[in-house]
């Protein structure tokens, strides 16, 4: 059980640290001061009739809707020796349902995590290298990588007193990225785009984003319990995974397989392709030739978003809701006829959607999904919770026939990553509102290499175009408008 100078940690008062301080905007939004009279109407409203293109637009100007082709694949953008993210292939006869894998610079994803597992070592340092450097380091090379992520795990002098503020609709993810901004203000440099300096802010967020994080759930968890805010000094020679732990668990501290089985989790979530919302949101802003905190920032508050990210939240939600009204949960019948009524939004959030099924690449299987069951079968019979991560498996296998029966959906639909990253989690006593910030946290290797790539390797500006199908207007004299 790690457990480390926790007597010995500092406890900061509010006065010590903004992040227990909490501010509001006393003024309140225009709709709530000045209410919605009908002079207002048009601008609240009007976009309803002047937003919506019907689809029959995108058809007629074989416009790529979402940057996605009618078959659902992804269009084409751009080039890169990153990543290699195969779910389907794609022929003349159209898209065809394949086994998924991934692959990070020609190596297996599979192969990567297993060869640190069966070792019984931490992984994700490796994976971070091998993104940014374009191969896998010696033990030599692995040392002094882990030697800089050290150096600059301690948060710079000051950083705490203007380390952003919490509130009572608090967002990690939100905090995250006013971080990284603020990071900014701490760089001698920071429009510095150079190969050096880009590794060296690579670093310093790959070794702090854990620790801000990590405050930032402890500062909330202490101002609503009304208590003082305490954090442990950094550790030395520690792994990404333990420095999570180190500072959520507190006290409780963490066994070395809880940390290992956390660090196959960051390996997973290290990379994913450059289509991916929040990487394309990087190699946007990178190809403008803005700073590195700034990309990185767009990233994290593209990842926060339903859609991409912060899908594992629901995921872990949709599964209490299931193991609450579920009676038997080894009755698939039952199982199958309350998963009918979510897509017929009948319960649960109503939004009609079983959350972690399908993908925008994968078919037949998320090689991640696959990796992350195997690791975690272990510990959940350890914990003897076994029968959860059974419920789970008979939601993926009942999924897509309950889909196909009452959506008609025919094409081949598979569980995501984010079916198993909640279970997971909550066995490791992962706060859900972490969910999402650990993804980032580890996403961090993918954003900086394709970063990179945009920089050094494509270095053109990111243009794509948008055509117009307005119609000409005749000005009228503001006197003479209804």
């Amino acid at each position: 059980m790690s457990n480390h100078s926790y007597d010995k940690r500092p406890t900061l008062t509010s006065t010590q640290t903004s992040a227990l301080e909490k501010m509001r905007d006393v003024y309140p939004m225009p709709s709530e001061a000045l209410g919605l009279p009908d002079a207002s109407r048009q601008l609240y409203e009007g976009f309803n009739s002047v937003d919506s293109v019907p689809d029959k637009s995108y058809v007629k100007y074989d416009v790529k809707r979402g940057l996605r082709n009618a078959d659902g694949s992804g269009v084409l953008v751009g080039l890169t020796t990153v990543s290699n993210v195969h779910g389907y292939m794609n022929t003349k006869a159209g898209v065809i349902p394949d086994d998924g894998s991934l692959a990070l610079r020609g190596y297996d994803m599979a192969t990567l995590v297993r060869g640190a597992q069966e070792e019984k070592r931490f992984g994700y340092e490796e994976i971070a290298y091998l993104l940014l450097s374009g191969k896998l380091p010696n033990k030599e090379e692995l040392e002094d990588f882990e030697a800089r992520l050290n150096s600059r795990r301690q948060l710079p002098e000051g950083y705490l007193h203007v380390f952003p503020r919490t509130n009572a609709t608090h967002s990690i993810m939100n905090i995250l990225q006013r971080s990284t901004l603020l990071m900014y203000s701490f760089d001698k440099t920071p429009d510095d785009t150079s190969p050096i300096h880009e590794i060296d802010v690579a670093i310093t967020l790959l070794a702090r984003l854990p620790r801000i994080a990590a405050i930032a759930q402890a500062a909330i968890t202490a101002s609503i319990n009304g208590e003082r805010l305490a954090i442990p000094p950094v550790r030395e020679r520690c792994s990404m995974a333990e420095s999570v732990l180190d500072v959520l668990r507190g006290s409780q501290g963490f066994t070395h397989d809880e940390a290992l089985l956390l660090d196959v989790m960051l390996m997973l979530h290290a990379e994913h392709g450059g289509g991916n919302n929040s990487t394309f949101a990087c190699r946007v802003l990178s190809s403008s030739g803005t700073d590195a905190y700034s990309a990185y920032a767009a990233a994290i508050g593209s990842l926060k978003g339903p859609k991409h990210g912060g899908a594992n939240y629901k995921v872990g939600e949709m599964f209490a809701d299931i193991e609450h009204n579920v009676r038997d949960w080894n009755d698939d019948d039952e199982i199958a006829a309350y998963l009918s009524r979510i897509l017929r939004k009948e319960v649960f959030d109503k939004a009609g959607l079983i959350y972690g099924m399908g993908h925008a690449v994968y078919t037949k299987s998320d090689p991640r999904a696959q990796i992350v069951k195997r690791y975690a079968r272990s510990l959940a019979q350890k914990r003897g919770i076994a029968d959860e991560l059974d419920l789970i498996e008979s939601v993926e296998r009942l999924a897509p026939r309950v889909m196909r029966d009452v959506r008609g959906i025919k094409k081949t639909v598979s569980a995501n990553i984010d079916m198993y990253t909640g279970f997971v989690y909550s066995m490791l006593g992962v706060p859900q509102e972490m969910y999402t910030p650990i993804f980032a946290i580890a996403r961090m290797a993918g954003w900086a290499a394709h970063r990179m790539e945009e920089l050094y390797g494509a270095n053109r500006i990111i243009r794509p175009a948008y055509r117009s199908i307005l119609t000409s207007q005749g000005y009228k004299p503001l006197d003479e408008r209804e």
